[in-house]
C-alpha cells in the first residue's frame, strides 16, 4: 500500500527537506548517514512553525503517518507522526536507515537485540528511552529492532527520516516480531 504524498509543506519543511538532501548526498554508510540527518534535524525541531495544521491531524485508533516528502530518487522520505495518548508500534525493524525526531511531547523508545544464533533464537530488552521535544535519534539495520510508543497524556507529534522512498513502498517496517521477549511477554501486535 503506498501512502500518497501529502501537498504544499511549509517553509520550513521545504528547508528540512533541503538539510536531508544534502546531508544524503555525502554519500556516507547508512548508520553514518542517520546520525547526521539526526544531527541536522535536531534544530528544526524546536521550531514552532515546522509542522502546519494539515499535517496535525492524528486518528483515535491508531498513530497517523503523514508523508511530506518522498525524494525522487528514492533515497529518502520525510514523514510527520502524530501519536495520540498510548498508542504504539509493534516491536519491528526497518528496510533502510532511520531517524526520528520529536517535535511535540515525549515518544517512548524500547530497543531490542536477537540472541541465540547459535540456539533458539530470542530477542531481549537492550534498553528504554524516553525522547523528549527537540531531540533526534538516528540509526540503522541491523541493530534496528525497536518498539515506540506514546507513553504520556498528550499527543506527540514526530518527524521521521527514512532512507527509502516510503510513499511508494507504504511502510518503513522490514519485519514484525511476533514472538514472546525475553521476561516482557508478547507485545500487543496492533499496527496501524
Amino acid at each position: 500500500m503506498a501512502f500518497p504524498i501529502a501537498t504544499a509543506p511549509s517553509t520550513r519543511l521545504d528547508e528540512l527537506v533541503e538539510a536531508v538532501r544534502d546531508t544524503v548526498r555525502l554519500e556516507r554508510t547508512p548508520a553514518e548517514t542517520a546520525h547526521l540527518v539526526a544531527a541536522r534535524l535536531e534544530p528544526f525541531l524546536a521550531l514552532p512553525d515546522l509542522v502546519p495544521p494539515q499535517f496535525r491531524a492524528g486518528d483515535p485508533d491508531h498513530y497517523r503517518q503523514h508523508v511530506v516528502h518522498a525524494e525522487d530518487d528514492g533515497s529518502f522520505s520525510l514523514v510527520v507522526l502524530v501519536w495520540e495518548p498510548g498508542q504504539r508500534t509493534p516491536i519491528h525493524d526497518h528496510v533502510a536507515w532511520c531517524v526520528a525526531g520529536v517535535h511535540e511531547g515525549a515518544e517512548t523508545e524500547e530497543r531490542y537485540e536477537m540472541r541465540g544464533l547459535d540456539g533458539p533464537i530470542r530477542l531481549v530488552p537492550a534498553g528504554r528511552t524516553v525522547n523528549p521535544a527537540g531531540t533526534a535519534a538516528g540509526f540503522a539495520p541491523p541493530g534496528d529492532i525497536h518498539s515506540v510508543r506514546n507513553s504520556g497524556d498528550s499527543t506527540v507529534i514526530a518527524i521521521h527520516v527514512y532512507g527509502a522512498d516510503i510513499s511508494r513502498l507504504g511502510t518503513s517496517v522490514r519485519r514484525l516480531y511476533r514472538y514472546p521477549v525475553g521476561d516482557a511477554g508478547v507485545h500487543d501486535e496492533s499496527f496501524g
